[in-house]
């Protein structure tokens, strides 16, 4: 959801001159998920991957050309990343053992989320940050940076909240690193990558039904940046009654998908008086598409085009699969899925639990 989507009111789109940049961190230690890494880090900024690490490779890599030129000032800067996540390596699969201690369990597959970063406000300098800790899919703890001490979600966490409000060379750490490290390295990221994170692209909208009985899916795919909306219409008014929206999606090229369900027996009463409408952030004009059987894609009559819509899809959905099992995206929906990933600088890991 973004500022678009959580509020219909005309006014919403208007506010597009400061722009909310992102630079988020996901990692997390598995065990026993069948071909993956027992720990991966992935770094984003403004919805774009920059960076990834993993237990098997032991090495970060960018994923950006712009993301090279940080060297330039930073000659190191590869290598402290790389050093760092080998350090946090070790703790992450430690927690991990903890946590399972914790819940009485042994076997089987479990999962250690944390997600880290800031954003900024590009008009005002204004900074938030989080720092939040999940465990098998669900909040486990986070830190609450209006009074820097850490919030347990789960009473198996209240042993590491007590130790990591008492340490406070744990808490001065993420002080300095959410409030001026973090914020410095975003800026210079945006800075660095602003002919691609800065671009804007319209998406291709497909109108796709399984059986003359299903719900239509309005979906729009290939569009930069996420801060968008989509929702259907009829007679010019915005409906919410018999809709469902779909999750923001990323594609593999950096661009991002959406879609809107609405449950709706197609006649030729109804033709026209419905539209899938898509809005993007700084770009005036709406993307309309109105409610026509000859534009509907079905698995009926339109089998292969059906099938070439849903590719991209299909292809995030599953990847999509493995990551909710490994990434909680717990947070923040600042702005509404303005909450955009860019990784960074790393903070020294909290110490290992336990």
């Amino acid at each position: 959801m973004t500022c678009l989507q959580a509020s219909p009111a005309p006014d919403c789109r208007t506010r597009t001159k400061a722009v909310i940049h992102t630079l988020q961190y996901f990692s997390t230690a598995s065990s026993q998920v069948p071909n993956f890494p027992e720990v991966v880090s992935v770094g984003y900024v403004d919805g774009v991957e920059i960076s990834y690490y993993d237990s098997n490779i032991r090495k970060e890599e960018s994923k950006q050309d712009w993301m090279n030129k940080i060297t330039a000032e930073d000659p190191k800067y590869w290598q402290r990343q790389t050093e760092i996540n080998v350090r946090s390596e070790l703790i992450d699969k430690n927690n991990l053992e903890v946590r399972k201690k914790r819940f009485n369990q042994t076997g089987g597959v479990h999962i250690v989320q944390w997600m880290s970063g800031c954003e900024w406000n590009d008009e005002t300098d204004e900074v938030k940050g989080w720092d939040q800790y999940g465990y098998d899919g669900e909040d486990y703890i986070s830190l609450d940076m209006k009074t820097w001490t850490f919030t347990a979600a789960k009473p198996q966490a209240f042993p590491d909240k007590l130790k990591w409000d008492q340490n406070i060379f744990i808490l001065d750490d993420k002080k300095y690193f959410y409030t001026e490290e973090c914020p410095s390295y975003l800026k210079k990221h945006v800075k660095n990558g602003k002919k691609v994170l800065m671009r804007t692209e319209l998406p291709e909208v497909f109108l796709l039904q399984k059986t003359p009985s299903s719900p239509v899916t309005c979906m729009a795919t290939g569009f930069y940046p996420d801060l968008a909306d989509l929702f259907w219409r009829k007679d010019g008014e915005q409906i919410f009654e018999d809709v469902e929206h779909g999750e923001l999606l990323p594609n593999h090229d950096g661009t991002f998908q959406m879609s809107v369900e609405l449950k709706v027996e197609v006649t030729a009463e109804v033709e026209g008086k419905y539209e899938c409408v898509f809005q993007l952030s700084g770009v005036k004009e709406d993307l309309v598409t109105k409610l026509e059987r000859r534009s509907i894609l079905s698995n009926a009559s339109h089998e292969d085009n059906w099938s070439v819509a849903l590719a991209a899809t299909a292809a995030v959905v599953a990847v999509a699969a493995v990551l909710a099992a490994i990434i909680i995206v717990m947070v923040r929906r600042h702005r509404n899925r303005q909450a955009r990933h860019g990784g960074v600088e790393l903070s020294e890991r909290v110490a290992a639990e336990g």
